[in-house]
């Protein structure tokens, strides 16, 4: 169900609230550029900053208007278990098809109470549970050994890792319940995570170019490696400019810069100036999307 590459979606605002129809639209035109799935109100959608109701908002929009045609993999995570089993619940009742959580962050728990968090959560739902760990975000790593204790719970499915470490996420797999799921957090390793028996990527440059990012993932999964390493390396100046600030600033100011949507961020989030957003510019036009 869960494969290739799936679209970390952006978070349109306009006017200090969320952009609905530019949200239907940015959803359309990634599976019109072939995406394999939706991943709303994750790292990249601003999620910390959106009220609990704009959060299950922007989830029901991107699963009515996706309409089944790829799966919507809705993130509900956050530092309070509680919380995250109630945004879950909603994300369930919605239609999602899967969950996926971020490691609670700034309380920084131990790997029993990671444990713990994710098993109550599991306990809760029947959807189909990715975990999260991207310590760079949460100040914790969770260890390989406790995510492999996790794949045994039935409807924890696989596993955003995002610390872009090879050899961690190769204990991951070895470790790990057989069909338990590695998909990169990471766009700059996604070619590198495929290759140890990765199954794709939660990609933040999919938002810009949706048909080049899974073109690459379907291409690998096809045995045309050669082709597939191709895009990869000519992914990587786009990769490198959507990380020159704090995500999701250069993903957004890229979007804006394109057209799509209004340049318009949640404090702390600022607009990016100067020369980083020349940058962006630059990049966008040599790769031929402006």
């Amino acid at each position: 169900m869960i494969k290739g590459c799936l679209t970390a979606l952006i978070t349109p605002f306009k006017d200090g609230k969320v952009d609905e129809d530019a949200l239907r639209a940015h959803v359309e035109a990634q599976i019109e550029g072939g995406v394999d799935g939706l991943v709303p109100c994750g790292t990249t959608g601003e999620s910390a900053t959106l009220t609990h109701v704009e959060h299950n908002r922007v989830i029901d929009i991107v699963i009515e208007t996706s309409a089944g045609r790829v799966p919507v993999v809705a993130g509900t995570g956050s530092n309070s278990t509680r919380e995250t089993i109630t945004l879950t619940g909603h994300a369930e009742e919605a239609g999602a098809d899967a969950a996926l959580l971020i490691s609670p962050y700034y309380n920084k728990p131990t790997q029993t109470g990671l444990y713990e968090h994710y098993k109550a959560i599991a306990e809760s739902t029947k959807l189909p549970l990715l975990l999260y760990n991207v310590p760079g975000r949460t100040a914790l790593n969770m260890a390989p050994e406790t995510v492999a204790r996790l794949s045994e719970i039935e409807n924890i499915i696989g596993i955003k890792e995002a610390t872009g470490d090879l050899a961690q996420a190769s204990d991951i797999m070895e470790y790990s319940s057989k069909g338990f799921l590695m998909i990169s957090g990471d766009d700059f390793i996604t070619y590198p995570m495929l290759t140890i028996g990765g199954h794709g990527v939660i990609s933040v440059t999919s938002n810009i170019v949706p048909s080049d990012v899974s073109e690459m993932c379907r291409l690998y999964f096809e045995d045309k490696r050669e082709e597939a390493l191709k895009l990869h390396y000519k992914l990587q100046a786009l990769h490198r400019v959507m990380f020159v600030e704090t995500n999701p600033i250069p993903v957004k100011t890229a979007l804006a810069i394109m057209g799509k949507v209004a340049e318009e961020f949640r404090l702390p989030l600022t607009a990016m100036q100067g020369e980083n957003r020349k940058k962006i510019e630059d990049a966008l036009k040599k790769y031929g999307v402006i």
